[in-house]
């Protein structure tokens, strides 16, 4: 009996610190899950959730119990196409803020996503050329929540995320945010790549932030243009990189070797606005 509380405070202390020791830094499905966000606990919130359509972002299930009301709670779910992930029960010790999550846990975002055509109508309804930003597997939800923040000053008409590997709109997302998420539209799609050959068709061009790339302050980023800003650690994915029209880096002249992926995007977003509004080439 006293190895089993002893087990079950060291669990609790875990879940306080938000830092489990098999937490793995820069992993979405591990680094996410001790956020502050919106979640739905135990099969019937989660059930009626689904069948009333509120927006799921993923879906937590216990190993093994998946029958009965649980399975069909992921089939509904994957019929809505929202990201379905198993864990064992240890992990959902971990993520649960109750008591009785009946091996079932919804994370819900802090906002209602758009689709990424709505963000396209949204610029052309103004008479505007569209001003994007694509987020390729961003993690960390202050980065993201500063991104859409400079999206809205800069009046970009929306920021696009995938689904899987990257944050969504959380609670913490929604406060660094500073409300800027109630202005500017987010799109959530399933295939990065797929949504930037979307944009291509209504001739927007695709620039990818790389550090390779040329000397952004030279760049034409004029007209209609999305922007692709890569994760924390990795940056813009191979595949997204190669699907992009050119990418733009900016020159660093200190001992640091690059910026902060919010601070980038925001840099390079300005510079979208100083050549739209006050250049006269």
């Amino acid at each position: 009996m006293k190895r089993q509380d002893n087990r079950r405070s060291k669990i609790q202390a875990e879940r306080r610190d938000n830092r489990p020791r098999n937490v793995k830094a820069g992993k979405y499905e591990d680094s996410t899950a001790f956020e502050e966000g919106l979640q739905l606990e135990g099969r019937n919130p989660v059930l009626e959730a689904l069948n009333h359509g509120k927006p799921i972002d993923k879906l937590v299930v216990r190993k093994g119990a998946v029958e009965g009301t649980l399975k069909v709670i992921v089939a509904k779910a994957r019929e809505r196409g929202i990201v379905v992930q198993e864990v064992d029960k240890e992990r959902m010790v971990l993520l649960s803020r109750s008591n009785n999550n009946q091996g079932v846990i919804a994370f819900c975002p802090a906002h209602e996503y758009c689709e990424l055509s709505d963000i396209v109508k949204i610029a052309r309804d103004k008479g505007e050329e569209p001003f994007i930003i694509l987020c390729d597997e961003i993690t960390d939800p202050h980065n993201l929540g500063a991104i859409i923040r400079t999206a809205d000053a800069v009046g970009a008409h929306g920021v696009v995320i995938p689904k899987r590997r990257a944050v969504g709109l959380t609670a913490v997302v929604s406060k660094t945010s500073a409300g800027a998420i109630e202005f500017v539209p987010v799109a959530r799609v399933t295939n990065m790549a797929r949504a930037i050959d979307e944009l291509k068709k209504e001739n927007i061009w695709v620039a990818c932030a790389d550090m390779k790339g040329q000397n952004y302050f030279n760049a034409d980023l004029k007209g209609a243009i999305a922007l692709v800003i890569g994760s924390e650690g990795e940056g813009v994915s191979e595949l997204v990189k190669k699907k992009c029209d050119f990418s733009v880096g900016i020159p660093m002249y200190g001992s640091i070797g690059s910026l902060n992926a919010s601070v980038s995007a925001g840099l390079i977003m300005y510079e979208v606005v100083r050549q739209r509004k006050f250049s006269n080439n």
